[in-house]
């Protein structure tokens, strides 16, 4: 089993089963000790989604660090599904997810739903001249950003997709998936876009 996968499910099962977070284990590469950035973990029950959450930016210390802490909200904290029960646990799957930093997107033919995955947020923005239409979808307004303006200040709306996920094959649907999960209306919205790439352990 990848270690990385072994780390979230080892996170799940001694949280689920004596409520306690475990500590950083010491047999992880150098990489997952020093490095930091945002992850995501899937947890899957007999083929179904069972809890996914994750952080587009990192929040802790470290990437094993940021792991644990997914694990465990995936497993207790995605409202759509509940917490897991004891039972479940020797029938789960685990996926990790290690997000690159998001890049500002000013062009859709920047975007490849099956190499990237997609931030979209709401403002405000602090750069009204460099609002502009998008070309390759009219009905879209959104606001072309110089760089990434992930400054601590949380949007107002905020909508992200993993990439190469099954029923997303093209940009728009990758959009329009975004914003329904952001609860934003792109026709009525200004929105940004960012993009990302993630290094997958399943």
């Amino acid at each position: 089993m990848n270690p990385l996968i072994l780390l979230a499910k080892e996170a799940v099962e001694n949280y689920i089963r004596e409520g306690r977070i475990i500590s950083v284990p010491d047999n992880l590469s150098e990489e997952f000790h020093k490095k930091r950035s945002g992850t995501f973990v899937t947890i899957e029950k007999n083929g179904n989604l069972r809890g996914c959450i994750g952080t587009y930016l990192p929040t802790r210390v470290n990437i094993a660090e940021e792991i644990i802490r997914n694990a465990i909200a995936a497993a207790s904290e995605d409202y759509r599904f509940g917490p897991i029960k004891k039972e479940e646990l020797p029938h789960l799957f685990y996926t990790v997810y290690i997000l690159s930093y998001p890049e500002p997107v000013k062009d859709t033919k920047d975007l490849d739903p099956k190499k990237f995955g997609i931030i979209v947020k709401t403002g405000p923005f602090t750069f009204p001249n460099e609002v502009a239409e998008l070309r390759s979808s009219p009905a879209l307004r959104y606001a072309r950003a110089k760089e990434v303006v992930f400054n601590g200040v949380v949007p107002y709306k905020t909508g992200l997709l993993l990439p190469d996920l099954e029923g997303v094959d093209t940009v728009e649907q990758q959009i329009s998936t975004a914003c329904q999960k952001g609860g934003i209306d792109p026709t009525q919205e200004k929105i940004l876009i960012y993009k990302f790439k993630v290094d997958k352990y399943e």
